[in-house]
């Protein structure tokens, strides 16, 4: 079982970022699967998650309208397209799935001018 999330940077306040969770050794089209997010010095927080096919997306009210979720089961790839980012988006960003017991390291978002 592999998980690993790319994509992470260094953007300005309103720039964009597409972050990526591939996975590989499991059944990826099995799952839901979720973004979580952890800033320094803070807990885990939940921030966006798909159904197996894809049709339904929930997100966080902090990102709704800024965030977009998506997947490719043929390519066992998770994407999270961010948009208008925050300051307060900084964080590491990591992909889980089945209760948290599949994740990634995650990857770090930093957002400042």
């Amino acid at each position: 079982v592999q998980v690993v999330e790319s994509g992470g940077g260094m953007v300005q306040p309103g720039g964009s970022l597409t972050l990526f969770c591939a996975a590989s050794g499991f059944d990826f089209s099995r799952y839901d699967w979720s973004w979580v997010r952890q800033a320094a010095g803070k807990g885990p927080e939940w921030v966006s998650s798909i159904t197996t096919g894809g049709g339904t997306a929930y997100y966080a009210d902090s990102v709704k309208g800024r965030f977009t979720v998506s997947r490719d089961n043929a390519k066992n790839i998770l994407y999270l397209q961010m948009d208008s980012l925050k300051p307060e988006d900084t964080a590491l960003y990591y992909c889980s799935a089945s209760g948290g017991t599949i994740r990634g390291q995650g990857t770090q978002v930093t957002v400042s001018s």
